[in-house]
């Protein structure tokens, strides 16, 4: 039958540029990217250069293991980002896809997690999950943290976020897009030396690491199944808020 594998957001990179030969591939000019540059995960056939191809460990079925290659390499990186510190404190921002992934890696390396998010079906997923605090504004966190997270396309999030950042805190953009941020007051919201750092997509080494900590925990994504024909109302469902943790598009095997 062969090896199983998976694909992720990252297909493809030069190999040659100054960032791939740095080991940050992630930021290489000739990147390619599944879905965008090239045919993916809307199919029931897709063609990958085996060097960027996963593995995908026994750990896991094929609907648990497509959220890891997917929300939860992306997160991952934002993770990295935020330079967790075992033991330490976590905010997290929106509680989608790549959040729940990203809280359950910070649960097992004993960090306390915050979570801000406005949809009550998030709030209480979170809670279930096993977040220290959760909430609909981040006013209302009642302590300030060493790392954080805005997975929320949300620019308005920032100046909050940063208030409730500790001193040496570093906080993470994990989107691609994000609205407007709102003019930010140094004294405030920077000095102290917080740090922001923007994510962007993966390196091969960030889903090696993401997949090999994942088996070990194991990481449990917290699933929504369509078939390959629902997609447009996996879309929708998506695009209303109606999905707790991460959809999948699921191949009929017959």
């Amino acid at each position: 039958a062969g090896q199983r594998v998976g694909i992720a957001w990252l297909r493809h990179t030069c190999r040659q540029c100054a960032f791939c030969l740095a080991g940050r591939e992630n930021l290489c000019p000739s990147q390619r990217f599944t879905g965008y540059h090239a045919d993916g995960g809307y199919a029931e056939y897709a063609v990958i250069d085996e060097q960027f191809a996963y593995e995908i460990p026994d750990t896991f079925d094929d609907v648990q293991a497509a959220p890891l290659l997917c929300a939860g390499i992306v997160g991952y990186r934002a993770f990295k980002r935020s330079r967790p510190r075992d033991g330490g404190t976590l905010a997290i921002y929106g509680f989608g896809s790549s959040a729940h992934v990203i809280m359950q890696i910070a649960l097992h390396r004993g960090m306390k997690v915050y979570v801000v998010t406005r949809g009550a079906e998030h709030r209480q997923l979170a809670d279930e999950m096993g977040a220290e605090w959760v909430g609909r504004a981040a006013a209302d966190m009642p302590a300030k943290v060493d790392s954080a997270i805005i997975f929320a396309p949300a620019g308005e999030l920032v100046p909050e976020a940063l208030e409730k950042l500790q001193r040496g805190g570093t906080l993470s953009l994990a989107g691609i897009h994000m609205s407007a941020i709102p003019q930010l007051d140094y004294q405030k919201h920077v000095f102290h030396e917080r740090d922001i750092r923007s994510v962007t997509a993966n390196t091969r080494q960030d889903g090696r690491e993401l997949l090999a900590e994942a088996a070990e925990i194991p990481i449990r994504p917290h699933t929504v199944t369509y078939q390959l024909a629902e997609a447009n109302r996996a879309l929708q469902d998506l695009k209303a808020d109606r999905i707790k943790g991460s959809a999948v598009l699921v191949v009929d095997d017959s």
